[in-house]
């Protein structure tokens, strides 16, 4: 008898299955290259099981906003309320803020450093943002004191906040005691939080530490008005701080963004790519080669030439 295939085909694999090894590549290959293999992983790439987790950071910081727009839009849509993170820089206005809240049933994780919210925006949505355990709205310079309390007041589930400046975007700022005062009357579950380079008081810093009782992690680097008595300090068993004074000062566990980090730019063109992805356009797609290439990431748009290199495979 002849023997069976003990292997099978990567294209019978069941779109779950793909979904967990297509979540481990990078953006661009999952929009550019798995398209392109076969439409079994077309289909996949284009549904919900590769975007339960969406990053693109680290693509999204020198994007213009209308691209980042359309890019959050796509990609969110193709989760289908299933998401669980979202990682975007520069996030452009309130509305896309709105937009992710309204998809934000299964969310986690959202991580907005840079972008252009407002209080009133975030005191609207809060509530859609319930399921939340982490939130970075770092170097959002249109927040203060009535976001965190919405913030704090629908978000029960938070456990960890990055809320980080840079020093010369605090400069025209009298005091910032109303975002930490509001995260200690609204926020006591709270186990990790960064602060750095917000004008606070020292008594804005105890009354966190008094009212946040399963703080593990507090960063106040560079809120030179924090004077925090060591005594003070170690009546909180298991606390870490690190800030002007400390002895960790300098202690590199923590994980703030920073816009020095360097890549490859690369612009996708999202005008031509749309959530319209069903049989009838994967046969298109395959009776003519050239349709494909209306879909497509452009690399490096003149700026970083110099640093290209990536050997992408050949149409099938």
């Amino acid at each position: 008898m002849e023997e069976e295939n003990e292997f099978r085909s990567w294209d019978e694999l069941i779109p779950d299955a793909l979904g967990l090894i297509f979540r481990k590549l990078p953006l661009q290959e999952k929009l550019t290259v798995i398209p392109r293999v076969c439409k079994s992983w077309g289909r996949t790439v284009a549904g919900p099981y590769c975007w339960q987790e969406v990053d693109i950071m680290e693509w999204s910081k020198f994007r213009t906003p209308e691209t980042i727009t359309r890019m959050l839009q796509m990609l969110v849509l193709r989760s289908s309320g299933s998401l669980r993170k979202l990682c975007v820089a520069s996030l452009p206005n309130d509305q896309s803020f709105s937009f992710i809240a309204d998809h934000a049933n299964s969310l986690r994780t959202l991580r907005l450093p840079r972008s252009e919210i407002s209080d009133l925006i975030v005191e609207q949505v809060a509530a859609r943002l319930s399921t939340l355990t982490y939130l970075d709205v770092s170097y959002c310079k249109t927040i203060g004191g009535p976001a965190f309390e919405a913030i704090g007041k629908h978000c029960k589930h938070l456990r960890k906040l990055q809320r980080c400046m840079y020093g010369w975007e605090v400069l025209d700022k009298v005091s910032q005691d109303d975002e930490a005062l509001a995260i200690a009357a609204t926020m006591p579950k709270l186990n990790h939080l960064e602060i750095l380079y917000l004008r606070i008081s020292t008594e804005a810093v105890c009354q966190i530490l008094l009212k946040c009782p399963e703080l593990q992690l507090l960063d106040v680097r560079g809120c030179y008005s924090v004077k925090l008595d060591e005594r003070f300090v170690k009546k909180f068993s298991g606390l870490k701080v690190i800030g002007p004074g400390s002895d960790n000062e300098g202690w590199d566990e923590c994980s703030n963004y920073s816009v020095s980090s360097g890549y490859l730019a690369w612009d996708f063109v999202a005008s031509v790519m749309d959530d319209d992805f069903d049989e009838e356009m994967l046969d298109e797609a395959w009776e003519d080669d050239q349709s494909m290439e209306d879909v497509e990431m452009r690399f490096y748009d003149g700026f970083y030439l110099d640093n290209g290199g990536f050997d992408w495979p050949l149409s099938p």
